[in-house]
């Protein structure tokens, strides 16, 4: 514990500012005394009405010795989106209650959850021994998948039986589908910590088409975080388009547009460039290329129905959120960021009456997607590799039978072996 961590924390706790506290302790819950972190939890909990982690948090102040007050501390910091704080108080659960198979699971999953997936995988294999199949095995299989260690994720998931209970067969399925693509993506791509494109492939089974080169070292690894996006980054992303679809043999007959506006802009533009038809989005259709500028604008109801990938049917997402991913995952998308606006949305500025949206015809904005000039491909420098045209269809041409493969668009709530600045 430093003494600057704490007071940090409780300055956030007197101005009120409970999204900063958890933010704060996000990066120093493990350095805090149990109790001192119990006390800030508590207050913060209180100023947002989460009366069931006040509850445990006083009942873990009073007893701060108790496997069973600690552990309910931590399941109740968890079920609040606060696993960061909770993983102290399983720790020393754990520590007091060895033989609890209730905490190490609940410990497991919060590292999971704050995706320290290499800290996961080392607990679940110090029980190697006496690890069930399930949840258990596949919770080790999927971490260490998740961490980079495709190796030990290989070793333990030949020593993973197929689920009896129907419920897990669906992961059983996804951890195949996972490591089948690895075996892909490694013929043609390092792996390492570095690959975005690779990784979001293994883990997604989806073609990243571009990649960042702002801060790519010190921070983004390949991602935005506030992006604001131009014509000419989107025309970029038409480009590539037919680039994916050509190194892959896939051979849409039309475009689906969706019904929200940047869908429906963008998704003209890409039926001009591609030269096919554009006709309105149905479930199921095959042999088309549904087009989405950011699957956050598309009505929950049609996302559910773009899970299962029809024969033949491309799902292609402009802008993809990596810190809070949609439902399902395009089979292609242009790039990641954390937040950020289209061209014809209001402009991030300083100014809160600049940048107003561009309230012209659909048909107009997406003409002038197609006319721009697209932005250049990246040649690589010290700081970023090289992003082209030419590595990204040597890719999708290396993954191309693992990609039409793909029967469902699974996403992955884990940025996997690929650190950003947010997880560092």
């Amino acid at each position: 514990m430093t003494t600057s961590d704490l007071d940090k924390a409780w300055e956030l706790v007197e101005g009120g500012d409970v999204s900063a506290v958890m933010r704060h302790l996000r990066g120093t819950a493990g350095r805090l005394e149990i109790r001192d972190l119990t006390l800030v939890v508590e207050k913060a909990a209180d100023m947002v009405g989460f009366d069931d982690l006040v509850e445990a948090s006083r009942a873990l102040a009073a007893k701060p010795r108790s496997a069973d007050k600690l552990f309910e501390f931590g399941y109740a910091c968890i079920e609040h989106g606060a696993a960061y704080a909770a993983i102290p108080a399983l720790v020393e659960s754990l520590r007091r209650s060895p033989k609890s198979r209730g905490v190490f699971l609940e410990l497991a999953s919060a590292y999971e959850r704050e995706e320290r997936h290499g800290e996961a995988v080392a607990l679940l294999e110090s029980r190697d021994a006496t690890l069930r199949d399930w949840p258990d095995r596949y919770l080790l299989v999927y971490n260490a998948v998740l961490a980079g260690d495709l190796t030990r994720a290989r070793t333990q998931f030949v020593r993973l039986p197929a689920p009896a209970d129907e419920d897990w067969e669906w992961a059983y399925g996804r951890l195949g589908a996972m490591l089948s693509r690895a075996d892909a993506a490694a013929a043609v791509a390092p792996l390492d910590h570095e690959d975005l494109r690779g990784w979001q492939f293994v883990l997604t089974g989806g073609v990243l088409a571009t990649i960042s080169p702002y801060g790519f070292r010190t921070s983004m690894v390949g991602r935005y975080a506030f992006h604001q996006d131009s014509p000419g980054s989107c025309r970029q992303g038409l480009d590539r388009l037919p680039a994916v679809l050509g190194a892959t043999g896939a051979a849409p007959a039309s475009v689906s547009l969706l019904d929200d506006r940047g869908s429906r802009i963008l998704g003209l533009a890409a039926a001009d460039v591609l030269g096919l038809p554009a006709v309105p989005y149905e479930p199921g259709r095959p042999d088309t290329v549904v087009v989405a500028y950011r699957l956050d604008d598309v009505a929950e109801g049609v996302v559910e129905s773009l899970h299962e990938r029809a024969p033949g049917q491309v799902l292609f997402e402009h802008a993809t959120c990596w810190t809070s991913p949609p439902p399902v995952a395009a089979d292609i998308s242009v790039l990641l960021r954390q937040a950020g606006n289209a061209p014809w949305e209001k402009r991030l500025t300083a100014d809160p009456e600049g940048g107003a949206p561009d309230g012209r015809p659909e048909a107009e904005i997406a003409a002038d997607v197609v006319a721009a000039q697209p932005d250049a491909d990246h040649p690589g420098d010290e700081d970023a590799p090289p992003d082209t045209g030419a590595e990204l269809v040597a890719f999708a041409a290396g993954v191309a039978s693992a990609w039409a493969a793909r029967t469902s668009r699974d996403q992955c709530p884990s940025t996997g072996p690929v650190r950003s600045a947010r997880f560092r």
